[in-house]
């Protein structure tokens, strides 16, 4: 409930940060990111413990820590500002695809079991 609870409420954010409910290409590529580095880090983060809250969690703030690392970086470039935009997308990617892998990691067949309770 509670990661539902964080989607509506980033999926909100994103909406009021839309210029005309145009969505960059940099943008994009943000989300992208945000998208591979939650999947691997929540991949490797279940392989290791077996735990998908924890899961869920380390790779939902490794996104936003690449994220805000990243801005932060570009800020201190000359003519370049921090772009809430921009970490708002990363982190949007990361949580995607923290949710869709905590949904479907880890489900185990009932096979087994339906096929005992057929004999």
């Amino acid at each position: 409930m509670r990661s539902i609870l964080i989607f509506i409420i980033i999926y909100f954010a994103l909406l009021s940060n839309c210029n005309a409910q145009f969505i960059s290409d940099d943008d994009k590529l943000h989300f992208g990111a945000g998208a591979l580095i939650s999947g691997a880090t929540y991949t490797f983060v279940y392989t290791k413990t077996q735990n998908k809250k924890k899961a869920f969690w380390m790779s939902l703030g490794a996104s936003a820590l690449s994220g805000l690392t990243k801005e932060i970086y570009d800020s201190t470039k000359k003519g370049n500002k921090f772009d809430t935009g921009e970490l708002v997308a990363t982190s949007a990617g990361g949580l995607t695809v923290s949710i869709a892998l905590e949904i479907f990691v880890g489900r185990k067949k009932r096979k087994s079991t339906l096929q005992n309770v057929q004999q």
